[in-house]
């Protein structure tokens, strides 16, 4: 299954549209809410996903939307389905450090087939299909992403999480056989930060969601990167997976995905 440009562009403007709402409620006083499973859930969430909801019903009509706050009654095709975080780091979004993002994927096959990550707070927009390119968006313009060739002379540049799972890396990188230095971040950034070739890994371990990743590894695998589980294969989607992902690693190169399950 492949896009055309300006189903590409749809997207996109559908994940601004939502960022619109999203910023709409960070200008103000705001609560959050405690989700059964503890994680927060604020005004942002709900508005940013219903205005996706919208759009995708809209311009996508009969595609199977997955949200982490909704997700469509007709269950018939399960080949082609949309993943969507509204609101993707909403610890982010409560400390007001502006690390948050809008996830829309388009998944076919088990496989991203599109994906948009909106940073709304920080004007950054990426997004990518096969055969379209991945790009960034920002107040300098359109530019085309490509992952950096790694200098094997130098340490590795290692993303990781500000809000999750620091226990988990501090022991992977006490183990990582090679100097390294480590860039903290949040939501889904994280993928495109090695996308632009800012970064060369960006290891996870703990949960996240489908919605949580499948945009941003679109972006990240167009971009010449690759996203894999702790055994070497790529990370994959779908209603018949389960919602929690395994530990993986997304990477610039996948010889640095080798070095992640040695350490």
């Amino acid at each position: 299954m492949k896009l055309t440009e300006r189903q590409l562009q749809i997207l996109c403007e559908i994940a601004e549209a939502a960022g619109r709402a999203v910023m709409d409620v960070y200008a103000q006083d705001f609560v959050a809410w405690q989700k059964e499973d503890a994680s927060p859930l604020t005004q942002a969430d709900l508005r940013a996903d219903a205005v996706i909801r919208q759009g995708l019903e809209t311009a996508f009509a009969g595609i199977f939307i997955l949200s982490e706050e909704s997700r469509s009654a007709d269950t018939k095709n399960m080949d082609t389905i949309f993943l969507v975080d509204p609101l993707d780091g909403t610890k982010e979004f409560l400390k007001r450090n502006d690390e948050f993002t809008v996830n829309i994927a388009l998944v076919h096959g088990g496989v991203p087939v599109a994906g948009v990550v909106l940073a709304p707070a920080l004007g950054q927009l990426f997004y990518a299909a096969p055969g379209l390119g991945a790009w960034m968006h920002d107040a300098q313009g359109t530019r085309a992403l490509r992952v950096a060739a790694h200098d094997a002379s130098g340490p590795l540049r290692v993303i990781g999480s500000r809000s999750h799972g620091a226990e988990a890396l501090t022991a992977w990188l006490a183990n990582l056989p090679r100097k390294h230095i480590l860039v903290a971040s949040g939501s889904s950034l994280k993928f495109c930060r090695v996308a632009q070739g800012l970064a060369d890994i960006y290891p996870r371990f703990g949960p996240t969601c489908q919605w949580d990743t499948a945009a941003a590894q679109c972006v990240l695998e167009v971009a010449g990167g690759a996203v894999m589980d702790l055994a070497g294969q790529r990370l994959r989607y779908g209603l018949g997976r389960p919602i929690l992902n395994p530990d993986f690693v997304a990477v610039a190169d996948q010889r640095f995905a080798e070095l992640a399950r040695r350490a």
